[in-house]
């Protein structure tokens, strides 16, 4: 779910974390999102090299939802590998959304390193106009070619007061999708299932970023806690993830399964916060990748 607190609208991707921002999610983990609107990762170790950043972008995976700055994976990576890492998640996005903000950031940054972190959702979230309550772009496929459509997005209509709105959220993310669409919180375009098409025509997008930039790209798969409690609902999620790993590897993407290092451990589920990673979690996705970097450079 994407909260209100820092985030600002986008006219190209529907919204974006607020340049400047200061202050703490629901819980009170901090927040810092700095002057080019990526959230901190604390003091880089990097020397004078000049080296070019690792950029991450993602959904709220990848933001940190539910942790302090220093507690995102993307930081965490920072602080094992000592190079400079951008934090370009967004809380809520769909995987149509990471890959336009993927765009936008590396073409600001030039990144010697793309990470894209995704869980299955976000291919799915690709089929919606509205997501949380927020207007968003979508994309079409004519003949296989993407499309992209619903832009400028329009402002959010209005909403009920700020003390007001995570209870309505609270309420509104359990309904069933039908209800949901009824009161205008996720709004479809396009047919469930249809989001796959979408996914791995973007990955061709990404191919794209990876040869305009010449940096490697990665795409990083990470689960939602109810793959470690549900046995139909994981075996969906893997099904889905696995699809979208096989086209990145034909596209030439380097991909990261996280699944296989958290279904060794006895409590899986003792990793996360509620619905996000904990501070551990994102240590051993951090050390995933930073075991394998080498090999991305």
């Amino acid at each position: 779910m994407a909260d209100d607190f820092c985030l600002m609208h986008d006219p190209d991707l529907g919204y974006a974390p607020k340049p400047g921002f200061r202050g703490s999610g629901a819980t009170g983990w901090p927040v810092t999102i700095d002057v080019d609107g990526l959230r901190s990762c604390g003091e880089s170790t990097e020397g004078a090299s000049g080296e070019r950043p690792i950029l991450a972008v993602g959904d709220s995976y990848t933001f940190g939802e539910e942790v302090g700055d220093t507690e995102a994976w993307p930081a965490r990576l920072q602080q094992l590998s000592g190079r400079r890492v951008l934090n370009g998640g967004v809380s809520g996005y769909g995987f149509d959304q990471v890959v336009l903000r993927a765009e936008r950031l590396a073409a600001l940054h030039e990144p010697s390193l793309l990470i894209v972190g995704f869980i299955a959702d976000d291919v799915r979230r690709t089929e919606m106009r509205r997501l949380w309550g927020r207007n968003k772009p979508w994309f079409g496929l004519d003949s296989e070619q993407l499309r992209l459509a619903g832009v400028p997005v329009p402002t959010r209509r209005r909403r009920a007061p700020q003390w007001l709105r995570p209870r309505l959220d609270r309420v509104l993310i359990a309904l069933p999708a039908g209800l949901q669409h009824l009161f205008g919180y996720h709004v479809r375009r396009h047919p469930a299932g249809h989001g796959l098409r979408i996914a791995l025509c973007l990955i061709e997008r990404l191919a794209q970023i990876g040869e305009r930039h010449r940096c490697p790209v990665v795409l990083l798969a990470q689960y939602h806690p109810q793959v470690w409690s549900e046995r139909a609902f994981a075996a969906e999620e893997r099904r889905l993830t696995a699809l979208v790993l096989d086209g990145a590897r034909k596209a030439g993407l380097a991909t990261v399964d996280t699944f296989p290092r958290f279904a060794v451990e006895p409590a899986a589920a003792s990793f996360y916060m509620n619905s996000h990673l904990n501070g551990r979690g994102n240590a051993m996705v951090a050390s995933l990748l930073a075991a394998r970097l080498p090999e991305f450079s």
